[in-house]
């Protein structure tokens, strides 16, 4: 399927606009046919932005996770030219769900570190769903460390359920990965940005996660863990996922009132799937902006801000 359950009306509605189209090519011109479907035109923009101002946090959530969204590899291409990837963590293998590479945004050379989901069932097997291995946070390490090396500012894309949990991958260290992650982009001494485009899920997000500032298109989402599962722990069933999505506020919108969003990149209308081309120039556009100003800030100070930025999150009583 490639619409979502609350877009059913929506579909119906763009069905019936093609069956009176398609009558409309084969047959001689019918004015009246013309204004119906001018009329229902009209009546389906109504419809999608009446259930697109109402959206709940599990519906954002399964918007994040659309089968027609566009994955990272789509952005990277839209983004940067001439991008070179490189591959290999230099310790195992190379694990293809995180892509790393040096290219540029409008001139500005950047090193590039995104996680992919892939799009045709082959290539989401062979992308493990997203899903990265220690491997995958060592090839973005050491990334991170030619990006310190060289002085080029880093954009990590996140777009992940969340790390691979496999028996494998925890016996190669993917907590201490994750943490040494973590702990090297504290002190990085390059500006980082974080671009959310899809699902930002738990530690598995947060390991490429940590930056100088955090952008979020608007129908993403960045949570601790995902709403099935904080379900299935929380009221022992799978079945309360509305409820755990609503508590968590995964959204973007939420997670602003929180301080831990710094941009938030509009949709087209029904989402990043329907107008691709217009959300590229957006992100570009953002990207681009954002360079500029980190570029230009000392090194000293922009670590400082980063350390204060995640030593504000949160809430705590001292005693």
């Amino acid at each position: 399927m490639d619409f979502l359950d609350f877009e059913k009306p929506i579909v119906e509605l763009e069905k019936q606009i093609d069956d009176l189209r398609h009558n409309l090519s084969e047959e001689h011109v019918d004015v009246e046919i013309d204004d119906e479907i001018k009329r229902l035109e009209k009546k389906c923009e109504e419809l999608t932005k009446k259930i697109f101002n109402n959206l709940s946090e599990w519906q954002i959530a399964q918007l994040a996770r659309h089968p027609l969204r566009p994955k990272s590899l789509e952005v990277i291409k839209s983004i940067s030219e001439d991008f070179q990837e490189l591959h290999g963590d230099r310790m195992y293998a190379d694990d293809s769900s995180i892509i790393t590479g040096i290219g540029k945004v409008k001139d500005l050379p950047v090193m590039i570190i995104a996680q992919e989901k892939g799009v045709s069932t082959k290539e989401k097997m062979h992308r493990n769903f997203g899903m990265t291995k220690p491997e995958g946070y060592r090839k973005a390490m050491r990334i991170m460390k030619l990006a310190e090396k060289f002085s080029i500012p880093i954009i990590t894309i996140i777009d992940t359920p969340g790390a691979y949990p496999g028996i494998g991958a925890e016996e190669r260290g993917q907590s201490e990965a994750i943490a040494r992650n973590l702990f090297t982009l504290a002190s990085l001494k390059v500006p980082i940005i974080n671009l959310v485009i899809g699902e930002g899920g738990s530690g598995g997000a947060l390991a490429i996660g940590m930056g100088d500032e955090l952008i979020m298109l608007q129908y993403s989402i960045y949570s601790v863990i995902s709403p099935e599962a904080c379900s299935s722990i929380l009221w022992r069933n799978p079945d309360e996922t509305e409820a755990a999505a609503d508590a968590m506020g995964i959204s973007p919108s939420r997670l602003r009132q929180l301080g831990l969003v710094d941009i938030i990149i509009e949709e087209p209308l029904g989402g990043f799937h329907k107008n691709p081309k217009e959300t590229f120039l957006q992100i570009r556009g953002h990207l681009t902006e954002s360079l500029i100003t980190l570029k230009n800030k000392n090194i000293d100070d922009l670590l400082l801000d980063r350390r204060k930025r995640f030593k504000a999150i949160g809430q705590f009583n001292e005693i």
